[in-house]
């Protein structure tokens, strides 16, 4: 029985009236919202370094023209500043979206590298989920909560380019309706401090004092499996061990992640 279209894949039409309805549905809940959002900024950074990291901005990505990749670096440079020394403070949560804002071409935002659909497409403001990808990354070496993270689930785009973060710890996102997200649940405040060079986006995450213990997130179970459809499909467990600094003991151990995704580039790439 063949499946019946949503109304959002009937023509580019519906699909921008179901976009311009998820963007009034988030205006509306977060007018009603009891979230105190995050807004206060400071260019000191906080004493503390908890976490950092970089990754780099012009990556071989398949047969991905690397014009949105020089594309993607203006992009970054016009976003990082909007997060830069964002201060979350206890009780506040923070959201991608309500400070980098609508990233279009009159704000200054070239055509970039998007995912969409499990594809990769060019449109305006692309190389923003590299930008969550490392906030997220940074965030996972805290005790913060994350309370809204959208994956690109079911698929494995590209095969691996000097990978450092494991497969699957990656964020989806889409203005201003898909987010990325979290809270500081904590007692103490922590700063982002982002910024881009010549060849990488880097962040830091900052704190006042250092942490009782240390976050470690790894896959594990790392294999590709071909299935009856032909395809291979890549499968790890991404876990987040939490050890105690002065006994070096694991205090909790989460799997935040299960990834069972279509390869989609020639299976010749596959390191097995």
């Amino acid at each position: 029985m063949k499946k019946r279209k949503l109304f959002c894949e009937l023509s580019p039409f519906t699909y921008k009236i179901s976009v311009l309805k998820c963007k009034l549905m988030r205006y509306f809940k977060d007018a009603v919202s009891s979230d105190n959002f995050a807004k206060e900024k400071h260019n000191k950074p906080l004493p503390v370094v908890i976490c950092e990291h970089k990754s780099l901005i012009r990556r071989k990505l398949g047969n991905v023209d690397m014009r949105l990749q020089e594309n993607k670096a203006n992009n970054l440079k016009l976003a990082t500043p909007k997060i830069s020394g964002i201060i979350i403070n206890p009780g506040e949560t923070f959201s991608f979206w309500r400070l980098v804002g609508s990233c279009t071409k009159r704000n200054g935002y070239k055509e970039g590298l998007i995912i969409s659909g499990g594809d990769t497409k060019s449109g305006v403001g692309g190389g923003m989920c590299q930008f969550t990808n490392l906030i997220h990354w940074l965030v996972l070496h805290t005790p913060m909560e994350i309370t809204e993270h959208h994956h690109h689930d079911g698929v494995d785009l590209f095969p691996d380019f000097g990978r450092q973060v494991p497969f699957g710890v990656g964020t989806s996102i889409k203005h201003n309706y898909l987010d990325y997200r979290f809270k500081n649940t904590t007692d103490m405040p922590f700063q982002l401090v982002v910024y881009t060079n010549d060849e990488y986006l880097c962040g830091e995450i900052r704190s006042l004092r250092p942490l009782p213990v240390k976050y470690h997130i790894k896959a594990e179970g790392e294999n590709f499996s071909k299935e009856e459809d032909g395809y291979y499909y890549r499968n790890n467990k991404i876990y987040r061990d939490c050890v105690d600094k002065l006994s070096g003991k694991l205090i909790d151990r989460q799997m935040i992640k299960k990834n069972h995704a279509k390869v989609m580039y020639d299976p010749k790439f596959i390191e097995i």
